[in-house]
C-alpha cells in the first residue's frame, strides 16, 4: 500500500488563492487608488498598487521586474508541489506551510499577471510617530506565515533529534 503524499495540502492553496483574489477585487471595486477608510487606531484599509516584490523592492524600473517576480513565484511554486509530492502526507506543519507559500505566491502571481501589479489594502501604522508599516494583501500573510511555519518545523525537528540522541546516550545502549 502506497502512503499518500502532500498533494493533498493542495486545498488549502487554493483557498488562499481565491480569498486573496477576492479581497482584492472588493477593494479594486469599493475604493479608488490611494483611498482609505480608518478601521482601527493602527489600522486602514488603503487601496494601494506594487509593481515590485516585498515593500516595493525593484518597483520604480522599466517592467521587466514584472516578468521577474511572475517567473520567481512560477519556479518557487513549482519547488513546492514537487517537495508536496515527496513529502508524506502526515507532515502537517511542513506541507500546510508549502501550500499555503504555493497560494500566496500565485496568488500574487496572477494579480501581477492580470494587472502589472499587486493589488494591496492592508496598512498597520503607529500613530505616535506616524510609521507605516508596508501595506500587503491576503498572499502577503500566507507566505509570511507559511515561511513562519516553515520555521517552526525545522526547530521542532531539530529539538527532536537532540531528544532522541539524548535519549540514545542515556537509556539506550
Amino acid at each position: 500500500m502506497q502512503k499518500k503524499s502532500g498533494l493533498i495540502w493542495l486545498w488549502l492553496s487554493l483557498i488562499v488563492i481565491v480569498g486573496d483574489l477576492w479581497s482584492k477585487y472588493v477593494i479594486v471595486q469599493n475604493f479608488n487608488l490611494y483611498d482609505t477608510v480608518n478601521v482601527l487606531p493602527i489600522f486602514n484599509l488603503t487601496y494601494a498598487r506594487n509593481y515590485g516584490a516585498a515593500f516595493s523592492f525593484l518597483a520604480n524600473h522599466d517592467g521587466w521586474q514584472t516578468y521577474f517576480f511572475l517567473g520567481l513565484a512560477i519556479v518557487i511554486s513549482l519547488a513546492l508541489v514537487v517537495m508536496l509530492a515527496r513529502s508524506q502526507a502526515g507532515k502537517k506543519l511542513e506541507n500546510s506551510a508549502y501550500a499555503m507559500i504555493i497560494g500566496g505566491a500565485l496568488g500574487n502571481a496572477i494579480d501581477r499577471a492580470y494587472n502589472g501589479y499587486v493589488v494591496d489594502f492592508l496598512d498597520f501604522y503607529w500613530n505616535w510617530d506616524g510609521y507605516h508599516f508596508a501595506t500587503f494583501n491576503v498572499a502577503d500573510i500566507a507566505i509570511s506565515v507559511g515561511a513562519g511555519l516553515l520555521i517552526l518545523a525545522a526547530f521542532l525537528d531539530g529539538k527532536k533529534e537532540k531528544n532522541k540522541e539524548w535519549l540514545n546516550e542515556n537509556f539506550i545502549s
